[in-house]
């Protein structure tokens, strides 16, 4: 048991992205059942205080709690509730990793949540079937933000298995296309509102996933925005750091390696139809870089 809780907190201590995401939501899970035990004692109810943090689906709830669209998402409902969506956050964190930044997943987790979101509340403002839900509606949890990050590694990288128990290996697309089909004939369920934002973040990551094999990432502008609020909260040392340098993925080394093979061949075929002293001196000192590799 000491090694198992030791081993958790070495993981919190890295301070990585993923684990800071994971500790936010198990602190306001934390907070708001401790909140939810002193109102108790009182003899009062803590609804009026958990409305505060859970988006409405009502516009005009909505416009009076517009923070709602991004706290929504750090909030969950029981145990249950929190324990299966950080473990797919975690399941899926790691594999996203292997192929994108750790600021990415920030900004895909928030992108993610925000579309869920935006089209929880669309859906029961527009759509007849939920005429006589719209006012009481609401959402908590952070399922929108993981599906985007799910649906990002899976469709960049859709040859890429997991070990499922019973199962074997099977493709990462394939788990997140079952998610979806799930999802997708739920919209009508008791829990609406939570399959119809599943669905806004998986939209998030299909799109992320089809820019980023463009080159295009369409996370910088929200982690832009989560700079600017962090530096808020953050002090300023002027002591000097070490920088360590960050190890690339096992894709990243060969993305980088295949690269450089590309520029090293086109500088061999100039030196034979042209001969060495065609070459800019920043072709040279390529030529010279890969020698000694």
């Amino acid at each position: 048991m000491g090694t198992f809780i030791n081993g958790i907190e070495r993981y919190f201590r890295q301070r990585s992205v993923l684990s800071n995401l994971i500790a936010i939501n198990i602190a306001v899970f934390l907070i708001l059942k401790i909140v939810g035990v002193f109102y108790t004692l009182f003899h009062s109810s803590p609804e009026y205080f958990f409305d505060l943090f859970k988006l409405p689906s009502d516009f005009e709830k909505l416009f009076f709690k517009s923070w709602t669209l991004v706290t929504y998402m750090f909030v969950h409902f029981d145990f249950w509730h929190i324990l299966f969506n950080m473990l797919w956050l975690y399941w899926f964190g790691k594999i996203f990793l292997l192929f994108f930044l750790p600021k990415q997943m920030g900004g895909i987790y928030i992108l993610g949540g925000l579309l869920g979101g935006v089209l929880f509340v669309l859906s029961y403002n527009f759509f007849p079937f939920f005429e006589n839900m719209t006012y009481l509606g609401c959402l908590i949890g952070s399922s929108a933000s993981v599906m985007a990050i799910v649906f990002a590694a899976a469709f960049y990288k859709k040859d890429f298995e997991i070990g499922l128990l019973f199962l074997g290996n099977i493709k990462i697309i394939y788990v997140a296309l079952i998610s979806l089909g799930i999802d997708l004939l739920s919209v009508t369920s008791l829990n609406a509102g939570g399959h119809l934002a599943h669905i806004g973040g998986a939209v998030i990551g299909i799109v992320f996933s089809g820019c980023m094999k463009n080159g295009i990432d369409i996370t910088s502008w929200i982690n832009k925005i989560i700079d600017l609020f962090v530096n808020l909260f953050t002090k300023k040392d002027n002591r000097m750091y070490v920088k360590y340098k960050r190890f690339e993925s096992e894709y990243e080394y060969n993305a980088r390696k295949n690269t450089s093979n590309e520029e090293i061949d086109k500088i061999l075929d100039k030196i034979k139809k042209s001969g060495y002293g065609s070459l800019s001196a920043e072709e040279k000192k390529k030529l010279f870089d890969a020698s000694k590799n």
